[in-house]
Parts: structure tokens; C-alpha cells; sequence
């Protein structure tokens, strides 16, 4: 089991926070179990850039990205070298400092 240490996010977790995720958890899922609402307009189906986060520390730690997540994050606001969709970032054995951008591409939030 690794953490997950949230920076604080004004919108979403104003205080940061530390979660717990289990190995093969998507950073996206560990989240909203632990009521951090990331958006995810696609349902989790890497058709959006609405999860799109920022791992700070731990980033090697996780799967290579493949095309088709490359090509959404092309797309994505504030993109670094470190993004990522969290919907497709699967949590391995080491912890990770994970950042939320403050924005999205879309202009109305879904939310679930």
C-alpha cells in the first residue's frame, strides 16, 4: 500500500491531504474514495483531460503512459513534463506527491 499526498488544492482539498491507495489503484479512484472530487467527464475512459494532475514526487514509480493518454494530455491546461490522466495512473509500491492544476479545459464542471 502506498500514499498519496494531495497538495492542497483551493477548490478540492483546501488543506491538501494524505490518502492511503492500493497497489493497482488509479490515483483518480483513490481519490474520490477519499471524497477529493477530480473531475473525470469521461467516466474514466481516457477521453478527456478533466482528471489531469501533476505528480510532483514518485512520478518514475508509475506505468508508462501509452498514445492515447499522450494525446489527450496534449490537450491538456498547464501540461508538464510530469502530467498525467489520473484515471489511467495506477498506484505501484511507492508513495506519491500528487498536484491538481487549479483548471480544465472545460468550462462547466460535471459534477459527479
Amino acid at each position: 500500500m502506498a500514499q498519496i499526498i494531495f497538495l492542497p488544492n483551493e477548490d478540492l482539498c483546501p488543506e491538501g491531504l494524505i490518502i492511503e491507495a492500493e497497489s493497482g489503484e488509479t490515483v483518480l479512484d483513490a481519490a474520490l474514495r477519499n471524497g477529493i472530487d477530480i473531475e473525470h467527464a469521461c467516466e474514466k475512459s481516457c477521453a478527456c483531460t478533466t482528471c489531469h494532475i501533476v505528480v510532483r514526487e514518485g512520478f518514475d514509480s508509475l506505468e508508462e503512459s501509452d498514445e492515447l493518454e499522450d494525446d489527450m494530455l496534449d490537450k491538456a491546461w498547464g501540461l508538464e513534463p510530469e502530467s498525467r490522466l489520473s484515471c489511467q495512473s495506477a498506484v505501484a509500491d511507492e508513495d506519491l506527491v500528487v498536484e491538481i492544476p487549479k483548471y480544465t479545459i472545460n468550462q462547466v464542471s460535471e459534477q459527479h
